[in-house]
């Protein structure tokens, strides 16, 4: 009797969450949530939740939603703390986690090389490889993976092997803050050209320091000095010439300066200070990711905090999976990565995207948890377009203090002309910041898109015809490219975002009048008079009114319009017709037709 009172004490008392509870847990809930995740949260039974939830009047299974405010209730009748998060909050908590100063320690920097096509990125990236890392080893390197760490002074620097700034602003456009500093390379006998300009524009979008590095300095004709004057005429003052960017002469091919390049990549690392908690649960991004035949979904990642071990639960996005083999840039197994090092991993149940982030979860339950939250939130949110009106809206509301605009136009002079006016009305504008990321002459590409995506700017195109494929992949990563053939129109508009005004106007234009001079046929919805067009146009399709006295007594529609036996679309003045009016049951003779519209101001 008395084992039989303990247990049903022991059951009423867990029920309530009294003091003999398992344990006080810290409960994470969503928006929505259904009881059989709740009760995992808790480490509950469901039964237990269900029957809590009767008590309360409420008839729900395990599988049912219940909204935040009942789950808060359960938790706290269960005894455990209540954590509340709306859905955009779940991937803060999982992304964002504030390391300990003291726990953090230096790590390798991270490199991305960029610059105009051949210019030497390729060459310099296998001159470094071959130089540094393969140095003692017979037969070389196999280059395994898409990024590759060599050493100098005894310490180590990740290449990221994505040469060009659309792979550099496609990751960027994901939300990857991944290179901490970025090579431009500059052929030595060509100087700068467009897509040097471009790859020093999308660097300083990121707000990543760069070094130019002249590349061909072995070549009869090369100009080092001509390039450095090239790049202060394009508003790039290089350290010697009145600025800070600093300039390394390299000849890939000769492998000449690859010293000076690596040492002035460890001097401005010394300035920014990377660092990174190695103890604390891995998080980084993807790099590339594809599918294998035999190993599935197979990933390049590089670890930019923590360290990543095999056996570990990662979460990327929507997908996820344990570590089931890591291998370095070699191809050796590895038991753990720390940050800064680029590994391969298979094991993920999908294959990722280029640039999306990684975190390890604590166990496989909680990954699931979050994979579903968030494509339960994908699917409940309506997708958004990143319009000059959504920015308008921002903008009068207190949210958005600046608008970044991409320039692409037909001409360099147009160019220029609109970038100046721009910049005269960023400052006109008291309270808003209108900033040009970057302007080039030619028509928007998908790079173009990338760094609006990343910067959240809209794309402005004078004079130039988008490609459709283009449009296509705008429209997909919620971008508008606003076309303008009259520089006005466009700065009227920009004025317009800047100054707030969300909603466009509209007036009331009169089209003109007829007179009713007999009145033939009344009904069927429509009434048949003969008219005399007083002035303007009578337009079949337009709206009307009647006016009688001066007063307005019927709103309706022109729903036919004849000369005499014929159909016609519109009538001038001067000229005698017949109007098939809807909905007026009475017109008389002596009736003012007046015809009206709305025209967008």
């Amino acid at each position: 009797s008395s084992d039989v009172c303990s247990s049903d004490l022991d059951n009423r008392s867990h029920q309530a969450g009294g003091p003999q509870a398992k344990q006080v847990r810290d409960v994470v809930v969503p928006e929505g949530i259904t009881v059989a995740e709740l009760a995992n949260r808790m480490a509950e039974r469901a039964a237990d939740l269900v029957k809590a939830l009767f008590k309360m009047g409420m008839m729900v299974t395990v599988n049912q939603t219940i909204d935040q405010d009942t789950a808060e209730l359960l938790v706290t009748e269960f005894g455990h703390n209540v954590q509340r998060v709306s859905e955009s909050d779940i991937d803060l908590a999982v992304d964002t986690a504030e390391d300990p100063a003291d726990a953090l320690k230096p790590r390798p920097p991270v490199v991305t090389i960029m610059g105009h096509v051949d210019h030497g990125k390729t060459s310099l990236l296998d001159a470094l490889r071959e130089a540094r890392v393969a140095e003692g080893e017979a037969g070389g390197i196999t280059q395994h993976i898409g990024a590759y760490q060599v050493e100098q002074a005894g310490r180590l620097i990740t290449f990221i092997d994505t040469p060009g700034h659309a792979a550099f602003t496609a990751m960027r456009a994901r939300g990857a803050r991944v290179t901490d500093i970025a090579i431009i390379v500059v052929a030595a006998d060509d100087g700068v050209m467009p897509q040097t300009i471009e790859s020093i524009q999308h660097a300083r979008a990121a707000q990543v320091p760069f070094i130019i590095a002249i590349n061909k300095i072995d070549r009869a004709n090369a100009r080092p000095d001509r390039v450095r004057q090239m790049l202060a005429d394009n508003g790039v003052l290089v350290a010697g010439w009145g600025g800070e960017v600093e300039t390394v002469e390299v000849s890939a091919l000769q492998k000449l300066g690859l010293d000076d390049l690596l040492e002035m990549i460890l001097l401005v690392t010394d300035v920014t200070e990377p660092v990174a908690d190695p103890d604390a649960p891995a998080s980084g991004t993807i790099i590339e990711a594809r599918v294998d035949r035999s190993r599935g979904a197979v990933s390049t990642v590089l670890v930019a905090n923590g360290t990543l071990r095999a056996g570990d639960w990662v979460l990327v996005d929507k997908t996820g999976g344990r570590v089931r083999a890591m291998t370095d840039y070699r191809g050796n197994r590895l038991k753990e990565a720390p940050p800064s090092t680029p590994v391969e991993i298979t094991g993920l149940d999908d294959v990722p995207s280029a640039g999306d982030r990684f975190v390890v979860m604590p166990d496989e339950a909680s990954m699931r948890a979050v994979i579903k939250e968030r494509k339960d939130a994908e699917t409940e949110q309506k997708d958004k377009r990143l319009s000059l009106d959504e920015i308008l809206a921002g903008i009068s509301l207190g949210e958005v203090k600046e608008l970044n605009v991409i320039l692409k136009a037909d001409v360099q002079g147009s160019v220029e002309a609109i970038r100046g006016a721009l910049e005269k009305l960023g400052a006109s504008v008291q309270g808003t910041t209108l900033r040009v990321l970057y302007d080039a002459v030619g028509a928007p590409t998908d790079t173009d898109v990338n760094l609006a995506v990343a910067s959240k700017a809209i794309i402005v195109a004078f004079n130039v015809r988008t490609p459709a494929n283009v449009v296509t992949f705008a429209d997909s990563q919620g971008v508008e490219i606003r076309n303008y053939q009259i520089i006005y129109n466009l700065l009227d508009e920009l004025e317009t975002a800047l100054r707030g005004l969300i909603e466009p106007t509209f007036r009331e234009v009169v089209y003109g009048h007829a007179e009713v001079r007999a009145v033939f046929r009344s009904g069927r919805g429509e009434a048949i008079v003969g008219t005399m067009v007083r002035d303007g146009i009578i337009r079949r399709g337009a709206n009307a009114r009647v006016l009688r006295a001066g007063e307005v007594v019927y709103t309706t529609r022109i729903g036919s319009l004849r000369r005499f036996k014929d159909d016609v679309r519109e009538v001038a003045s001067g000229y005698e017709c017949g109007l098939g009016l809807e909905n007026v049951p009475d017109p008389r003779v002596g009736d003012i037709v007046e015809i009206f519209g709305r025209e967008r101001v």
